[in-house]
């Protein structure tokens, strides 16, 4: 594969279709052959050292590993992380290779199915800057005779984001912040436009390279959609999957929950801490501008109201919204009103005087409403001043094309 393996699979992007690369099923198909015992004593082992290997590892330090495509070979140094996918190794390259690094990760596995995607995403994505280069793919048979699935990855300097952060780096300024989840979010973005579902976006699955700079790896659970409805979603990683799912609330996995584990990555890099994960009530507190409060919220928040994707995301990121400046009514007659915020008067009167104005009052802001009347700001709003949560709504309801006019106490009592 070498090379080839991170071109740019042509056609994919633009046609929001993604067709198997010419070499997938022979890969798969040598593969599943190599998996039937009888076929596996006909092969050789790979060439190994003389390290000693634990029982628990798939490769020990000192032992080589070459790949029967390019030829190339690479030495284990030591274990650098383990989880469901398998265990990966810090390598070094043995001989030239004007595409490999001399530095690489080497990731193994014992699941074909995993490694499969993760090989035909590598080169979907092969041109992408923000997702971590795979070099070559192949099977590999062990010392025993047994099958395993090795990855040559770009190695990526500082780690994951998770071990990163835990080395005491602090929360990063916030426009290093907004780049760098949007850089992200490119990737999602294309992901997404392919009607495809990452489904495990976590501090252990975003690396910190040079710069530092943020790069998404780890395509194992990746799914692809038969349409928008989602799709249902059995493996996921409690750390950052939406409560609804741990509650079995939601029925299926869709892009907006793809999103809301970007906005977990969002709230951590801001705090400086990806040990567990954000609540909706830590968004108040965040050291950050109200408008990204406003972003975290909207991510991890009620399910119906997230950015339907990562395009949606993007756009939020890039582009501050209007203020909500006050607008001019000359009767709340026929209106649907909302309100929000303290006002001088109990809520009760309020509403009750805009009800003898002629007006239809709401609890909360709906399709319907064409007016909200602001009080004074709650200091313990949501997302800052202008975070509220009638306050977010309506931003939301607006961008959609909504037209709903802000009044303040003032004007409000000069209508009634």
């Amino acid at each position: 594969m070498g090379k080839g393996l991170v071109a740019h699979c042509s056609g994919c992007a633009g046609s929001g279709i993604w067709r198997l690369p010419l070499w997938m099923p022979s890969l798969i198909r040598i593969a599943a052959m190599a998996r039937n015992p009888t076929t596996a004593t006909t092969r050789a082992p790979t060439r190994g050292s003389s390290a000693a290997r634990r029982s628990d590892q798939l490769l020990a330090p000192g032992e080589i590993v070459r790949s029967p495509d390019n030829g190339l070979e690479y030495r284990i140094e030591h274990s650098i992380g383990a989880g469901g996918f398998g265990e990966a190794y810090l390598a070094q390259r043995i001989g030239r290779s004007s595409v490999i690094p001399s530095t690489v990760c080497i990731k193994v596995s014992t699941r074909m199915d995993g490694w499969v995607r993760e090989t035909y995403f590598g080169q979907v994505l092969g041109s992408h800057e923000r997702a971590i280069c795979v070099y070559d793919a192949f099977p590999r048979f062990d010392t025993d005779g047994r099958l395993r699935y090795v990855l040559v990855l770009e190695l990526a300097e500082h780690g994951d984001l998770r071990a990163f952060l835990r080395r005491g780096v602090r929360g990063w300024s916030e426009s290093l912040v907004r780049r760098e989840i949007a850089g992200i979010l490119d990737v999602l973005r294309r992901l997404h436009r392919g009607q495809t579902l990452h489904r495990d976006l976590t501090p252990m699955n975003v690396f910190v390279c040079s710069g530092p700079r943020l790069k998404l790896g780890d395509f194992g659970i990746v799914r692809q959609q038969n349409d928008s409805g989602g799709i249902t979603a059995r493996t996921m990683n409690r750390m950052t999957a939406p409560s609804e799912f741990l509650d079995r609330a939601a029925p299926k996995w869709q892009a907006k929950d793809d999103v809301y584990q970007v906005g977990q990555l969002l709230g951590m890099l801001i705090l400086g801490d990806a040990s567990r994960r954000v609540r909706t009530s830590d968004v108040r507190s965040l050291t950050c501008t109200d408008h990204l409060k406003e972003i975290v919220h909207r991510c991890i928040g009620e399910r119906r109201k997230r950015y339907e994707s990562a395009d949606e995301m993007i756009a939020a990121l890039t582009t501050r919204p209007a203020p909500l400046k006050p607008g001019v009514r000359r009767s709340l007659k026929g209106v649907h009103l909302t309100f929000t915020g303290i006002f001088s008067k109990t809520r009760k009167k309020v509403a009750a005087a805009a009800k003898r104005a002629g007006a239809i009052v709401h609890s909360v802001p709906s399709a319907k409403t064409t007016v909200i009347v602001r009080g004074r700001p709650n200091p313990l709003q949501a997302a800052g001043r202008d975070g509220g949560l009638k306050l977010m709504e309506i931003r939301r309801l607006r961008a959609k094309g909504q037209r709903i006019t802000v009044l303040t106490e003032a004007q409000f009592w000069r209508l009634t």
